[in-house]
């Protein structure tokens, strides 16, 4: 089983020191910065075994060099971005597994933010790190890749267990409920975890991880098929592709 610790970075990322409990390996998830981890690192563990990385961007590798001198670890990334991981050491192609320890993941390749852009997943574990492909209440935007792509991913996440955690790369719940809410007014499961978004905002607190089955139920990037969704965007007739790409292209004007 997985130890989870979630670390502020930046203005709004978030990385993610991970343990193996029975063989106290230790892992970070998108090391976005180096002070903010090593501090983590220095007040928890001593090491880092493995450094995972979701993608590219510099907001979720720009602890990785540093890091990687510091406590000689092996960096795991994406074999379709590999060329532009700083310090990639193991390349992983979708299906492809990871272990840290006894803790086994999977690869999944979810493009669309990214061509190359990958999520770790542990069936054990009931965890999954989406980096910024799919969000709390909302989804990433689409960069390098096609609308196409990104919907793909997001079904693709859609078919894992209900009670899977996702941990995501941002703390954009906020601004994608106020987005979510827009659209879905009637949703009464939605306007209830707006509320809880709101006290733990205030209170300054990680409003993840959040399961997966909450996100189907409230997260209208995940419910293209939803007549009341639909009905709202006025393509009652459209595709579930159709309409996701409506509510994308919404969101980026919101």
């Amino acid at each position: 089983m997985l130890d989870v610790s979630i670390i502020k970075c930046l203005s709004d990322n978030y990385s993610y020191l991970i343990r193996d409990k029975k063989t106290n390996q230790i892992g970070v998830i998108d090391p976005s910065e180096f002070n903010a981890v090593d501090s983590e690192i220095q007040k928890t563990y001593k090491k880092l075994d493995f450094i995972l990385n979701t993608h590219h961007h510099h907001d979720h590798v720009g602890g990785n060099i540093d890091l990687k001198k510091k406590y000689n670890s092996k960096i795991v990334c994406s074999s379709y971005d590999e060329k532009r991981i700083p310090g990639a050491d193991i390349k992983k192609s979708d299906e492809n597994e990871f272990s840290l320890g006894e803790t086994n993941f999977k690869v999944i390749h979810i493009p669309g933010h990214t061509l190359g852009h990958i999520a770790f997943y542990s069936e054990k574990s009931n965890i999954i790190f989406t980096g910024d492909t799919l969000f709390s209440l909302g989804c990433g935007r689409i960069f390098e890749g096609t609308f196409e792509q990104m919907f793909s991913s997001l079904e693709k996440i859609k078919k894992l267990p209900k009670n899977t955690m996702l941990y995501c790369g941002h703390e954009y719940t906020k601004k994608n409920g106020e987005f979510c809410i827009s659209i879905d007014r009637e949703n009464r499961k939605l306007k209830d975890r707006i509320k809880n978004v709101d006290n733990k905002t205030k209170k300054n607190l990680p409003t993840i991880p959040i399961t997966l089955g909450e996100e189907l139920e409230t997260n209208i990037f995940l419910r293209c098929e939803d007549k009341k969704v639909k009905n709202k965007i006025k393509m009652n007739n459209a595709s579930k592709l159709e309409v996701f790409t409506k509510l994308r292209n919404l969101k980026d004007q919101f």
